[in-house]
Parts: C-alpha cells; structure tokens; sequence
C-alpha cells in the first residue's frame, strides 16, 4: 500500500505542476533524499551527472540533451577522444556560464563504454562522487546518474542507484576511519540529493535502502 500511496503521490505532484517531489531515505549514516527533478534545473553547489564514452554512438538524451542545450553545445563540444573521453572514472569540473545552468559547479563523471555497461560499475562513481564533493568541500552534492539518458535502458534505475550508494557509503565509512584516528581534515558531505525521474522515483529509492541496508549489516 505504502508502494502505491508514494507512486500516486508524485504523479499527482507532478500532474498538477507542485514542487518537485521528495522523497527521504530513512536509517542513513549521511542523510539521503530522491529528488524528482531534471539536473537541468537544480540549484545547487555541486551537481554531479556521468557520461558514457565519448563516441558518435552515444548520444545524448533527455536531461542531457537539455543540459547541452542549456550549455549551448559544450557537451558536445568536450565530449572529444583528445579532450573529455568518458572514460570509466574520468572526471571534469566546470563552472557553468551564468544563465544557463542553476548549478554553480558541473562535476562529469565517465561512464566508459555503453555497450559493457553494468551497474558493478558505478559503485565507483558513487566513491568518486563522495570523494570529489569531499575535496571541493561540498556540504550537500547532488546526483543523477544520466544512464537512461545517455542511451542504457536495460538495467532498472534502483539497480542502479543501490550501486551508486554503496560505493558513496563505502567512501564514507572509510572517511569516517581516517576522522576517527585524526587522519582527515573533518567531514564535508553532510548529506546528498538523488536525483530521479518521476516514473522511476519509487524503484530508485528501493535500490537505495537496499544498500543502505547492506552497509548496515557491514557494520555490525
């Protein structure tokens, strides 16, 4: 019943044009919401997306295609085999030009080959995602993992999203070690918004607190 309540609830939320839709991931060490927006539209310090290898075949779709054309064509643009090729935990910051993007920081991380993909492999985006807000010192990042978007639809979005946060807790667990034995400079995330699409909220958020779940059982 829960299932359906939260599914109907953010149909309806977005039916009648409400704010974006929230949903709070519960028993978390580092507090986790899914958000129902497009990363086109967030405010926030630091947004995160991926991009699959830099490839003609990979095209772009979705929130990335409107990303790009917010952008003006600078995916396109750096998406080049001598510039940004997308490869598997490659990264690019960038500070999007005023009016475009509300993001103040575009953080890309590599996907690297679409046609291999499996979700195994963003458990380290979710580290890289933790570990690189952490060096910048952001306090709240935000994520999507633009995998639909960038053309890879076989696998479900809570698949993988539960890769995603066990790689993201992963990397806090061992942050929270070196804190612990005055090894770190101090804690920076303090929390992360998910991003997902409205029809795939409810699955995402599944495939969360399965691996919130997990680390859990880690831990003890």
């Amino acid at each position: 019943m829960l299932l359906l309540a939260l599914a109907g609830s953010v149909g309806l939320a977005l039916h009648a044009q409400t704010p974006s839709a929230v949903i709070d991931i519960a028993n978390t060490p580092i507090p986790i919401q899914i958000l129902v927006q497009s990363p086109a539209e967030t405010a926030t310090e630091l947004q995160v997306i991926c991009l699959f290898r830099s490839s003609p075949v990979n095209t772009l779709h979705g929130s990335l295609a409107e990303m790009n054309e917010k952008l003006k064509g600078l995916l396109d643009r750096v998406r080049k085999p001598d510039l940004f090729r997308g490869e598997l935990g490659e990264t690019l910051l960038l500070a999007p030009p005023a009016g475009s993007l509300g993001a103040k920081r575009l953080l890309i991380i590599g996907l690297g080959d679409s046609q291999t993909f499996s979700p195994q492999r963003v458990q380290l985006v979710g580290k890289i995602l933790y570990d690189e807000a952490s060096r910048l010192r952001v306090a709240h990042p935000f994520f999507a993992p633009t995998i639909l978007d960038g053309g890879v639809s076989k696998f479900t979005t809570g698949e993988v999203a539960e890769q995603v946060i066990a790689g993201f807790l992963s990397s806090a667990a061992t942050d929270k070690l070196l804190r612990d034995a005055n090894a770190s400079p101090g804690q920076f995330v303090t929390a992360l918004t998910y991003l997902a699409g409205a029809k795939n909220a409810v699955n995402t958020r599944d495939g969360i607190e399965k691996a919130v779940a997990t680390a859990a059982r880690k831990k003890d």
